[in-house]
């Protein structure tokens, strides 16, 4: 199903803490994608790991609990996060550069 749909929200999360270098992109992507998100993930000049997905709040929240604990070898220290509408321009789960 193409765009937003009914229940969709839209997911910015900053992660700080020692998530770059420590294939944090990577579990980001793997785990939005497999739980049929669309968005980016893309690291920030800051040090930081910004996620941005769309898709059923529901489904959001469990990205969010995933990003909260990360990969094996990285050390998530906060997580900044917003919510808001849906733009339903994103498309597939990918990592940005």
């Amino acid at each position: 199903m193409a765009g937003a749909g009914h229940g969709d929200a839209r997911l910015t999360a900053l992660v700080r803490g020692r998530v770059q270098g420590v294939g944090f992109r990577y579990f980001a992507r793997r785990t939005a994608a497999g739980l049929g998100l669309r968005g980016y993930v893309r690291n920030r000049p800051d040090g930081a790991v910004e996620v941005v997905a769309e898709g059923p709040r529901p489904t959001l929240e469990e990205l969010l609990r995933r990003l909260e604990r990360g990969p094996a070898g990285a050390r998530v220290e906060q997580v900044e996060v917003a919510w808001s509408a849906p733009e339903g321009k994103l498309s597939e789960f990918h990592i940005r550069v």
